[in-house]
């Protein structure tokens, strides 16, 4: 076996998602082949443009690689990684791989229970993740996962606390319990700055920024600060809520900004006495938001007391098990499926 063999084998392993082979597409780096000197046995390292760890479908392209060496008799190493001149983030953000935006067009929609549970999701598959609570006028990640522990500084640097094995960050550590945040636009815009500069993320798989609802000046601060892999657009199932979610999905566009899905919450309400299931807010309105602008929909999360339960008390239901629990695992999985769409086309064009 040499290089030019491996290739051809790797010619037969298909990306699920660009409908095309692995080294067509230009996602195998690297292929090298270390073996005796009779031929028998040896090695065989490749390095893939993979850039969402713990993507399901990223997983299965490694498991088809695998697969498709496994009769070589030789042992078979595998890397990944988005080579760095085509891996933007290493301008802002150098050892985060990619920064996702949860927003919405409105409040009340559940966007950081969404953003909590999709880090803890992430988490829970084993990646690296961050947490940052951007909503700048009402940040209520850390009261959600029950965060006690405060940042720690050396007076340049900030050093996030973590829960649930992710790092978080939010505007509540910078202001007094129950203090309301009176800031302008070039306030807001410094703080937000600082923080990307000033906070010790270290390595991450992925960094999700919970923003506030709305278009504002927060918004903007970040699309023009952080290159955002993509954006995950909460909405519910009524038109109003719909109607406010297309601003947000027109505002990513303006600014070149993928956007990775649309995920619905309170879809439904299933009577825990009766057994009924109750369409209280309407069915399938972010289904055919989605549909409309030609977007994936990320699932639906039943309208369910366990969300609220453990907003209150600090345990993200992603992490528990049950109909509620499965529906965000879903969600989590099609955000890391979706990541990983972006930065592998990514890599294809430019290559």
């Amino acid at each position: 076996m040499n290089e030019a063999d491996v290739r051809e084998r790797l010619a037969d392993v298909r990306d699920p998602d660009l409908g095309d082979d692995i080294v067509s597409l230009g996602l195998v780096n690297d292929v090298a082949v270390e073996g005796d000197e009779s031929g028998a046995g040896g090695t065989v390292r490749v390095s893939l443009a993979l850039g969402a760890p713990f993507s399901p479908h990223e997983s299965e392209i490694a498991e088809d690689v695998r697969a498709a060496l496994a009769d070589t008799g030789l042992d078979v190493e595998l890397s990944a990684s988005v080579p760095d001149e085509l891996d933007a983030d290493e301008q802002v953000l150098p050892g985060v791989k990619n920064v996702i935006a949860v927003a919405s067009g409105k409040g009340g929609v559940g966007k950081s229970t969404m953003a909590v549970n999709v880090a803890a999701g992430l988490s829970e598959l084993g990646a690296r993740v961050g947490l940052f609570d951007a909503d700048v006028y009402g940040p209520n990640v850390p009261r959600m996962v029950s965060a006690e522990e405060r940042p720690q500084t050396d007076g340049e640097t900030i050093v996030p606390p973590e829960r649930f094995g992710v790092k978080l960050m939010s505007m509540d550590f910078l202001t007094g319990e129950d203090d309301p945040v009176i800031w302008r636009g070039p306030m807001v815009h410094k703080i937000i700055t600082q923080l990307v500069e000033d906070v010790e993320w270290g390595e991450l798989d992925y960094l999700i920024m919970d923003l506030p609802p709305g278009t504002g000046d927060t918004q903007l601060t970040i699309l023009q600060t952080l290159p955002l892999t993509g954006a995950v657009i909460v909405t519910t199932p009524q038109e109003v809520a719909l109607d406010d979610a297309v601003k947000g999905l027109r505002m990513f566009g303006k600014h070149d900004t993928n956007v990775l899905g649309i995920a619905e919450n309170m879809a439904g309400f299933r009577c825990p006495d009766c057994g009924g299931f109750h369409e209280i807010f309407g069915s399938g309105g972010g289904k055919a938001l989605a549909g409309e602008h030609d977007l994936p929909f990320l699932g639906g999360v039943p309208l369910d007391p366990a969300v609220r339960t453990g907003g209150d008390d600090g345990e993200p239901v992603v992490l528990d098990e049950g109909e509620t629990a499965d529906a965000f695992r879903v969600i989590v999985e099609n955000v890391a499926n979706n990541a990983g769409v972006v930065r592998r086309r990514g890599v294809s064009e430019e290559r």
